[in-house]
Formats: structure tokens, sequence, C-alpha cells
């Protein structure tokens, strides 16, 4: 859990994030979030190469975000509250198949998100 006064991050998800054994995998707690969306962006999918990140999630193929032709396209997830650890934490799981790069979502709420290489 986060200590009184420990720096929080806002983390969007769309994918795997939102699984309960994901996070208690990565994080060692169940996260809350609020619903939102994520626009200029579609579903892709990438297969997973790392066999940890394939055994938490039990999918080999995971999703992602790619730049959308459409600039009002959105994609509908989660915002959790994480500490920066936590977010270091889910970088790891992510693996190099993402980037973590900062979006406005919908709401107005500044996130993290993770996106296709080069689509940040």
């Amino acid at each position: 859990m986060s200590s009184a006064g420990a720096r929080t991050e806002r983390l969007f998800s769309y994918g795997t994030l939102q699984q309960e054994a994901v996070q208690l995998a990565n994080f060692g707690r169940k996260l809350t979030g609020v619903p939102d969306a994520v626009k200029g962006y579609r579903l892709s999918s990438v297969a997973i190469a790392d066999p940890d990140v394939v055994s938490t999630s039990s999918l080999a193929v995971h999703p992602i975000l790619v730049p959308s032709d459409d600039p009002a396209e959105e994609i509908e997830g989660v915002v959790f509250t994480v500490t920066s650890a936590e977010l270091f934490a889910a970088d790891r799981y992510e693996t190099d198949a993402y980037t973590r790069v900062s979006v406005c979502l919908r709401s107005g709420t500044e996130a993290w998100v993770y996106v296709s290489p080069g689509a940040g």
C-alpha cells in the first residue's frame, strides 16, 4: 500500500492491467479505478514473448493502442491511481512491446498509458 505523502500517478488501462491476477502479481493489491476513455487511438494486438507476463495474464497476445486515423475514436478503459513504485512495476510488466506516454483522457484527466512504441 502507499504511505502517507507518497507521490501518486494516474494510469489508464484498457487491457490486462485490469485483471485482478495481474494487479496482485505486480502491485500486491487489487486496484480500484474510474471508467474513462482515451481518444485518437485504436486497438490492435501484440504477441508477448515474456513467459512470466504470459503466465500472469494467461494471454500470449495482448491488446495494444496504435494511433487512429480518426482523432475522435475512443478506447474505453479504467483510470487507476498508483504510486510511483507501482508505475515502475507496471513498466516492467508491460515489456518492451509497449512504451508509456502521457495523454489527456476524455474526462480531462492527465494519465499515463501504454501504447505501441513510436505511437506516442
